[in-house]
């Protein structure tokens, strides 16, 4: 990372402003340009300012956080990281991320104390991450009407594909969005989706999601059959495996291990599962997203024989995941967001 990335802090806690800024300039390449007390104040400072990247808490008076993630997104987009309150409202912190926040952070406690030390790593990471967001158009891309996508097949039965499986991280829940109401209700094959988000979030995001798209799509509860034109989101906090049982139905386990990943659900995880269960029959598509999960199971899947897409720099937020499997030769093809379902297609 190069530079200094510019941060203006909004939050309607005076101690909440000063720890938050306090974390952030651990970093040498973060600079907290001016904090603000509530969204009114933040949108005269943000215009005054200019900051590349701001933090902005969920609940305040006057101008909460998701209004003023739309009102900051008409003036001049900026990447917008939320803090949140753990379990807090879910039906606003979805909403402030359809209005355009890429991210958000959950504080550990409501309270003004020194716990909130414990998201300083978490939150360093994601402000470098956004450093390197394009925010360019994706307000006019989520606002775009999706069009289901045409099944063309041209393979041979040989070389079919009989699952998807996805992956994503920062900016998941705007890329899916995107992606899966593409998808015709009539998909020829299940799709098996990983998107890191805390507990408490990944239900109702799978009842928003199903309510855009044509196929059905829902929160894996463990022990689904996996079927065709339906799918299937693991659920915060525990991984998503499929299995084969003795009858040859492929089913949806979960699990809290293995223990030793870096996220649950993890993207590996599902891929690796789903090599071991398929075979040469798998597409997997590794989309937005910090660091590198899903690289390992890209490996799988290719060792395997079956494919996988990566999406392209210059459509993620945050080309992290899909970086590490490009970077180690295991990308089919990259691609933008916006053409990915019909890729998707043309290889079933």
């Amino acid at each position: 990372m190069t530079g200094v990335t510019r941060v203006l802090v909004v939050d309607d806690s005076a101690y909440v402003r000063k720890v938050i800024k306090q974390i952030l300039t651990r970093s040498p390449f973060i600079e907290v340009v001016g904090t603000a007390r509530d969204g009114a104040e933040a949108l005269e400072l943000a215009e005054e300012l200019r900051p590349d990247i701001i933090t902005c808490d969920l609940n305040m008076p006057h101008l909460d956080g998701v209004e003023f993630v739309k009102a900051q997104m008409a003036r001049r987009p900026v990447p917008i990281i939320l803090l949140t309150i753990a379990n807090e409202a879910g039906e606003q912190v979805l909403a402030a991320l359809d209005a355009g926040a890429i991210d958000f952070v959950q504080k550990p406690t409501a309270l003004a104390t020194e716990k909130l030390l414990d998201i300083a790593e978490e939150l360093i990471e994601k402000v470098k991450a956004a450093a390197q967001s394009p925010v360019r158009e994706r307000l006019l891309r989520s606002e775009r009407v999706a069009t289901a996508v045409s099944v063309r097949s041209s393979r041979t039965p040989a070389g079919r594909v009989d699952i998807v499986v996805i992956g994503t991280s920062t900016g998941g829940p705007q890329a899916l969005k995107e992606v899966i109401p593409r998808f015709p209700a009539d998909c020829p094959v299940p799709v098996a989706m990983v998107l890191h988000m805390p507990v408490g979030y990944t239900e109702m995001y799978a009842r928003k999601l199903d309510e855009l798209a044509a196929l059905s799509v829902i929160e894996c509860r463990g022990g689904e059959e996996m079927k065709s034109g339906v799918a299937y989101l693991a659920p915060a906090g525990r991984h998503l495996t499929l299995r084969r049982d003795e009858q040859g139905v492929v089913r949806a386990q979960l699990d809290l291990r293995p223990l030793d990943t870096p996220h649950r659900p993890s993207v590996d995880v599902l891929f690796h599962s789903a090599a071991e269960v398929y075979g040469d029959r798998v597409l997997a598509v590794v989309l937005t997203g910090m660091g590198a999960d899903g690289r390992e199971g890209a490996a799988w899947i290719k060792a395997k024989g079956g494919s996988v897409l990566t999406e392209a720099e210059e459509t993620c937020v945050v080309y992290g995941m899909p970086r590490s499997v490009v970077e180690a030769g295991l990308s089919d093809q990259s691609v933008s967001l916006d053409d990915i379902p019909q890729a998707i297609m043309d290889r079933l």
